[in-house]
């Protein structure tokens, strides 16, 4: 069976994939396409005597090869509807191991309608934080309790109480606490929680914990519950370390929390330009299971990443209707009823950051700072201020050396980090 086919047209049945691929030595591009197409699809290693003539029209077919870059269509029929692994088993399993590739990349996927139809997306979305929060317009300020490990309790509950305090919208736990004994899960969530209520009545803001709770996939359930009945309204979840069907199972659980997703290892998969699953997947897998939040990474900072890969990565997630973009290998998507999910943007972040920022990818975005609030030299209180102040600064159209002379606050972050 050959699986190349330059004049299909995919239809609105087919999923489409764009692989980027570099065949082995001594190997054709047209060879590695094809078994990209086979293997992937209904095809194997050798001629078979149990296949049978209707198998035929369930087989992929490559129907575009650019350069290092192929797109593949595989029919509807193919997929279990929502079942993100099994789609995944078939379209980025075997073909990453195959000696006939020196390497793969999975750039991006097109879900037919009736895939999209079959998850429930976000079920707060950008909007129904915003409603959460009662903040309308500008971009939410965030921080993780600094060090992301460590802290007692009393003292994580502190910290976290002084970011409140002084300005954030949101705290969360890092991606590596969860229930060790100098900070038990249980204890932790109660005291912070009471923090919290402390922090509303001095500010009168709404205030926000996500409490960490990746885990084996019962304790996880276990433990958003009790952040439910605790009267948290927050959780956040390491989604590729817990993995899919887990993460999965965690929105299903329809607590009526909003599910904050963490993208801790993602670069095991995505850093390589040449090898591996693109960003923009993860963040449109991510889509469909139905986080509300979603870190994607800024060119700013800490963190690896393109203006492009970026924006685009933002434009997936929060808008309804994705046109194809050639650059950054985005083959577009219409979401239909999936709502839109907030992009978060972390990383060695400081206040200096927040105009351009703002700049690139507008308001609608988290802006979460570590070491940038914590590392303010007049404290955490006063970082988150700063952090603040910036916001507002730029939502005024005011320049942050300008603002900075009636705030001290913000005078402290850009005089140790701008």
């Amino acid at each position: 069976m050959g699986y190349i086919d330059l004049k299909y047209r995919p239809g609105k049945d087919d999923l489409v994939c764009e692989f980027r691929v570099e065949p082995a030595a001594g190997v054709t591009m047209k060879q590695a396409a094809e078994a990209v197409a086979g293997e992937s699809s209904v095809g194997t290693w050798t001629d078979i005597t149990t296949s049978k003539p209707y198998i035929k029209k369930l087989g992929a077919k490559v129907f575009e090869m650019r350069g290092s870059y192929i797109k593949v269509a595989y029919p509807e029929e193919l997929f279990e509807l929502d079942n993100i692994p099994q789609i995944l088993s078939s379209v980025a399993g075997n073909i990453f191991g195959m000696k006939m590739l020196r390497n793969l990349r999975l750039e991006d996927i097109n879900f037919p309608d009736k895939v999209i139809r079959s998850f429930k997306g976000p079920r707060f979305g950008i909007q129904g934080i915003r409603k959460l929060l009662k903040v309308k317009d500008r971009p939410l300020v965030g921080t993780i309790v600094k060090p992301k490990i460590g802290l007692r309790t009393a003292d994580h509950a502190r910290v976290a109480q002084d970011a409140w305090e002084g300005g954030c919208d949101i705290v969360k736990d890092d991606e590596n606490l969860s229930g060790q004994s100098f900070n038990p899960f249980e204890k932790r969530v109660k005291v912070t929680l009471k923090a919290r209520d402390a922090a509303e009545k001095v500010t009168g803001e709404r205030k926000m914990y996500m409490p960490n709770v990746t885990a084996e996939t019962n304790e996880m359930l276990r433990r958003a519950r009790l952040v439910k009945d605790s009267g948290g309204e927050y959780v956040m979840v390491d989604i590729m370390t817990t993995g899919w069907s887990a993460l999965h199972t965690l929105r299903d659980l329809d607590l009526d929390v909003v599910l904050h997703g963490h993208r801790a290892m993602h670069a095991a998969l995505t850093r390589s330009p040449k090898h591996g699953i693109s960003m923009l997947t993860i963040a449109k897998l991510s889509r469909l299971i139905g986080v509300d939040q979603l870190h994607i990474g800024t060119i700013i900072g800490k963190m690896e990443g393109s203006k492009d890969d970026v924006q685009e990565i933002e434009q997936q997630i929060e808008k309804r209707i994705i046109r194809p973009h050639s650059d950054t290998h985005a083959l577009g998507e219409e979401w239909m009823s999936i709502k839109p999910v907030f992009a978060v943007c972390s990383g060695g972040l400081h206040p200096g950051h927040v105009p351009k920022l703002m700049g690139m990818m507008g308001r609608d975005i988290i802006i979460q700072m570590g070491g940038g609030i914590h590392g303010n030299p007049l404290g955490t209180k006063a970082g988150a201020a700063a952090a603040r102040q910036a916001v507002q600064a730029s939502m005024d159209g005011q320049q942050l050396e300008k603002y900075a002379l009636k705030h001290k606050e913000l005078a402290a972050a850009m005089k140790k980090w701008a």
